[in-house]
């Protein structure tokens, strides 16, 4: 008879409890289903950042999901703080929307950080929790906010007030009652660890909650807490259960799905309270303490062994023998009752709805969107394209049928905001396969240039929402976001989060730590491989944003981020495109604002072949920047790309010369060829081959042609992939991108690849091609498709480096000084930036007081330009010279800077400062601005020295000085009592303190002072190489340098890659695994350093294949007299 009784556990915790559950939300639902539980609920602690994996999971399982939360809700004073632990189960839609009210009330309020002095008694015992500042579970919530006007009002905005604290109201306030606190809501009080130490406000408590719930609604957990008092225990239950008339439901309150996760439990429990498992074995109760703290529930006493994890009817019927059968039989039969009251809801009856006010009232959304598109096609051609028209159409019918017209009206919003307040912004990603979008504004890809596939943006048969990625300049990217906010309020618009997990180095460097161990025991790596991919805590996305027509929060808890002035969702990406959601991503792109500084430095200044208007003022904008310019494809072949968007980069650099673009489209390929996908996919090589002449390429047919034929018969997008099963297997679009996001999943989907093999093979033969070419097709797509570039992609991208590498060809003063007014970007330091500036002509200016401003600037003045014309005729560029911006100065706190420049401005018609004491109390900036600028040797304009500032500097006080102001206007200087003369400083500690304070030196290169003790070595100058290797194949060498960057990406088998300069150029080093071992620390930590080994020279291309390294750093540092030459390296993995 008692099988007949399921079980159905209503308060399992997932490790989105973070550092508290144990399992993932899938491993919980799989458990559950493998003991034939009638249902599970994941109950995460003030959290629903777990629910959709188990959503999925569960729909996989067959599992019922009762979707819910725990909360521990304060009682008494501030100054005593204890809580009750609430799980709160939703059993309609409305019950799941107040749910999120709730949460997103107790998070708003939390914000990020907890008040510790809420902690004393935790702080006493010494159980500090370490990670309290950035716990995702802070939620601060008081009973009384279970009946809170704002958490009831559905539809109505935020909960709380619009500070985003909540209601501010103190625990002790009285409020009216009304029954069915929370309409759709289930309770279930679990029973505190320390039941005895709160037993009065434990039953007051209860009574409350008893006023304000039915009886269906609201349950005692029946749980068995380990013990030697546990029978006693469950008695105690019962007996409260009887006295406060709360029926009992039976729960093993599961902190995992399996017992043998007990140990990680132990481990996460440990790293949360910042001590050793063995410490807190020695702890004494600490599990009182740590239910006071206000964070989360913070379990710093270890759980049992035999304890918290899930069980079937029969192994609950055993642990709780100790009550009468009919007790535990109800109780089992409880739990089964709740179940069955929320099967009424699911996740999947959620409803996202796109903001509607986008279009005019009485407009419907889609007639709207056309004549919107209509007027931007307007402005590119005055007659329509026919296969442009056709491409519309075809767009707008999907976009109609499935419903996301406002959808590209929202972020047509965005971007039209952007635009109008001169914010560069362009749309990438698969949304650059829209005609729709350029039409709109949105992207940039011609549509009548190029061969779109919509379906690689939106398609019929997939099952998720479009995403639309627009980069914005990164300097300016917040005034987008707040002009969503203002738009659309913070009670419909957030941020979407970002799950940051245990990776790598943090697993095995926390799990040591929480062992007590070193990290290289095998202990400490066994547990780091068990924890590693556990939820740590939630981050913001980098800009993903969540618009709704209704409350968001009702949809998802919200919550304060980390930055002022935002708020993030508890969903992540990949949440988000499970349940539906549409999201925009708002990115910050260093490049752009690059571009628009260079174009407005250019305008200001133009230089002869900039584009002007009739009176001669620069004229430029992004959109009109010249195409298809030699000159630029010129300077791109030989490789001059240094600062240039996506190619400047060692791998990009040294495919140039090999692929010589001469075209736009040679650009998109170039962005998309030196990745990871076509690599390992052996296309490069192929493409290349074709490409010089080599190799043959053949085309099975014109179909096939028509695909290929861009590329020469080597697919390199993942569009080609598509368009390959579409005209030679009959796929339809749809069905094509499902095949790409098959094989993008191979690992993890292969019988869905081996279908889709099977289709685009048998459809290949059918329509005659040969079962090799089939087979090679499919490999090849099988090949790269899980790294693959998508086309639409990369011509976005190409479009900016085009710009950019015409900006660098036509006006590299602006280009630099853009640059440098943007940084940190891109992969060279400032020094680097300067110098190649340098070496195209243009006369770079230092520092200095009188004349900088904050930026760097350009100034009137003529240096000689390079030949920059493909057919070698001179064609000299007259150029602006670029002064160097106080922003270079390190440690310079911009508003001093701003107040320096600013007081310099304005006297530069009539009169200069007589001393440094005078600029000083002109400009009103620190004495620390003043010891910055000093060392920079800022003063020198002013016939003041380095050291002659430093000294003056160092006399000076702050406040009121009446007799120095006197002296000061007799033209009498601090330094006028200094002794006389100062001593003197060799060059290279000038160039030493240059690099200190500014990161380069207009002066000298530090290399060229080790240039004796380096010939001695045998090395040569870096500029040599190029040489050495055309001369003769194998040739050896030895160079030395600071040290530009390092690389050593994951795809690359263990090699790194690094460049070194000297006072010639750069030298590319390539460091294989086994050299790389003997030497590890050199070229991990060497700022200069002498290679050995060697030359490769193909192509154009030169490297030195290292079998020697030499660390100079120290040498380099003791010439300078102890002073280091601060080159900070760019490194990369």
């Amino acid at each position: 008879m008692l099988e007949n009784h399921p079980f159905c556990e209503l308060a399992a915790l997932s490790n989105f409890s973070f550092l508290e559950g144990a399992s993932h939300p899938e491993e919980v639902i799989a458990r559950a289903a493998q003991l034939r539980l009638g249902a599970v609920a994941i109950a995460d602690r003030h959290t629903m950042a777990g629910v959709v994996r188990a959503h999925v999971a569960a729909k996989q399982h067959g599992m019922q999901l009762v979707v819910g939360t725990r909360c521990n809700f304060l009682l008494g004073a501030d100054d005593e703080p204890t809580h009750l632990e609430v799980v709160l189960l939703a059993d309609s839609a409305d019950g799941y929307a107040r749910l999120c009210r709730l949460l997103t009330l107790g998070k708003r309020r939390a914000g990020w950080t907890l008040d510790m002095d809420e902690n004393v008694a935790a702080v006493a015992a010494g159980i500090e929790s370490r990670t309290a500042a950035r716990n995702s579970s802070a939620c601060h919530l008081w009973l009384h906010d279970l009946v809170d006007a704002s958490v009831q009002s559905l539809g109505s905005g935020e909960p709380g007030d619009g500070s985003g604290h909540g209601s501010g109201r103190k625990p002790g306030t009285d409020r009216p009652l009304a029954p069915f606190a929370i309409p759709g809501v289930q309770a279930i009080v679990m029973p505190p660890d320390e039941y005895g130490a709160m037993q009065p406000r434990f039953l007051e408590s209860l009574r409350w909650l008893r006023t304000v719930f039915d009886d269906d609604r609201l349950s005692l957990g029946f749980v068995r807490r380990s013990g030697t008092d546990a029978a006693l225990r469950l008695l105690q239950l019962e007996w409260i259960s009887s006295e406060v008339c709360v029926p009992l439901v039976a729960s093993n309150d599961p902190y995992c799905h399996v017992r043998d996760r007990q140990e990680i439990q132990n481990i996460l429990t440990a790293i949360r309270a910042g001590h050793t498992v063995q410490e807190l074995r020695s702890f004494e109760r600490t599990r009182a303490v740590d239910r006071a703290h206000g964070c989360a529930h913070q379990g710093a006493r270890l759980f049992p062994d035999d304890a918290r994890h899930l069980l079937d009817a029969d192994d609950m019927r055993a642990i709780l023998a100790d009550v009468p059968a009919e007790v535990c039989n109800a109780a089992i039969e409880r739990s089964v009752a709740i179940a069955k009251r929320c099967d009424g809801f699911s996740m999947s009856m959620l409803r996202y709805r796109y903001p509607r006010e986008v279009a005019p009232p009485g407009v419907e959304p889609m007639t709207h969107l056309r004549r919107l598109v209509a007027e931007g096609a307007a402005l590119h051609w005055p007659s329509l394209p026919a296969k442009v028209h056709a491409q519309l159409e075809h767009e707008f019918s999907i976009i109609a049928e499935l419903g996301y017209a406002c959808y590209f009206l929202t972020v047509h919003v965005i971007v039209s905001f952007a635009r109008s307040r001169g914010i560069l912004c362009q749309g990438r990603g698969a949304a650059a396969n829209s005609a729709v979008c350029f039409c709109l504004g949105i992207t940039a890809v011609d549509p009548s240039r190029s061969d779109m596939l919509f379906e690689r943006f939106i398609s019929r048969e997939r099952d998720e929402p479009p995403d639309i990625d627009v980069d914005f300049e990164h300097e300016r990217r917040e005034e987008v976001i707040q002009f969503i906010y203002q738009t659309w309020g913070r009670a419909r618009a957030a941020l979407c989060a970002e799950v940051i997990c245990f990776r790598d180095r943090s697993s095995l460097r926390e799990a040591a730590k929480a062992l007590g161990v070193s990290p290289e025991s095998p202990e400490a790596v066994r547990i780091a491989a068990a924890i590693e991919g556990f939820p740590r805590h939630l981050s913001q996305h980098v800009g993903g944003f969540i618009i709704t027509d209704g409350p968001l929060c009702e949809l998802v808890p919200v919550r304060n981020a980390r930055m002022d002035a935002r708020t993030i969702v508890e969903w992540d990406k990949d949440d988000i495109d499970a349940m539906g959601m549409l999201k925009m991503d708002v990115l910050a792109l260093g490049m752009l604002t690059a571009i628009r500084k260079a174009i407005d430095l250019g305008n200001s200044c133009p230089v002869p072949g900039w584009p002007c208007d009739p009176s001669g003022a620069g004229a430029l904008t992004y959109r009109t920047v010249p195409a298809e310019d030699p000159a630029t494809y010129e300077m791109a072949c030989r490789a001059d790309t240094v600062g240039v968007f996506q190619i400047e980069s060692r791998a990009q650099m040294s495919m140039l010369p090999r692929l010589k673009p001469r075209c736009f489209y040679d650009l998109v390929i170039e962005v998309a060829i030196v990745r990871p996908g076509p690599i390992q996919g052996n296309m490069v090589h192929p493409y290349l081959r074709r490409r010089d002449g080599t190799d043959v390429t053949h085309y099975p047919n014109e179909s096939i042609r028509a695909v290929l034929g861009k590329t020469l018969g080597v697919p390199l997008f993942q569009e080609q992939a598509m368009l390959l099963a579409v005209v030679a297997a009959g796929f339809t679009p749809g069905e094509a991108d499902k095949l790409r996001r098959a094989i993008a999943s191979w690992k993890r989907s292969g019988n869905q690849i081996a279908a889709f093999k099977d289709q685009l093979e048998s459809g290949m033969r059918a329509r005659g091609y040969s079962e090799q070419f089939a087979a090679q097709v499919f490999g090849q797509i099988q090949g790269f498709s899980g790294y693959g570039f998508p086309e639409s992609h990369a011509a976005s991208f190409a479009l900016l480096v085009y710009v950019s590498a015409w900006l660098k060809c036509h006006h590299p003063a602006a280009f630099t000084a853009a640059l440098l007014n943007s940084q940190p970007m891109g992969f060279y330091a400032p020094a680097q930036l300067v110098r190649d500036a340098r070496e195209h002509g243009v006369d770079v200016l230092p520092v200095d007081v009188l004349a900088s401003e904050w930026d760097c600037t350009l100034e009137d003045g003529t240096a000689p330009g390079e030949d920059l014309a493909s057919n070698h005729q001179s064609r000299v560029y007259s150029q602006p010279s670029l002064r160097l911006g106080l922003r270079m100065v390190a440690g310079l706190r911009a508003e001093d800077g701003h107040a320096v420049a600013s007081v310099a401005r304005s006297r530069r018609s009539h009169a200069t400062f007589a001393s440094v004491e005078s600029l000083w109390r002109a400009s009103g900036c620190s004495l620390h601005a003043l010891r910055r600028l000093a060392a920079a040797d800022a003063f020198a304009g002013m016939g003041v020295s380095r050291q002659q500032a430093l000294w003056q500097v160092r006399a000076l006080r702050g406040g009121d000085t009446p007799v120095l102001d006197d002296a000061a206007q007799r033209g009498a200087t601090l330094f006028d009592m200094l002794p006389q003369p100062l001593p003197p400083v060799s060059a290279l500690r000038s160039v030493a303190a240059d690099y200190s304070s500014t990161g380069l030196s207009l002066h000298d290169h530090p290399i060229r002072f080790l240039r004796e003790s380096i010939a001695r070595r045998g090395g040569t100058e870096c500029a040599q190489l190029r040489a050495i290797g055309a001369a003769s194949e194998r040739a050896t060498a030895a160079v030395a340098g600071l040290v530009l960057c390092r690389q050593r990406p994951s795809t690359a088998s263990g090699i790194m890659f690094m460049t070194i300069e000297d006072e010639t150029g750069i030298a590319n080093l390539i460091i294989r695994p086994r050299v790389y071992e003997r030497v590890r620390s050199i070229v991990r930590h060497a700022t200069t350093l002498l290679a050995e080994g060697t030359v490769e020279h193909r192509s154009g291309v030169t490297h030195l294949i290292v079998r020697r390294i030499t660390d100079l750093s120290e040498e380099l540092s003791q010439m300078a007299m102890g002073d280091h030459i601060a080159q900070q390296s760019r490194d990369f993995r």
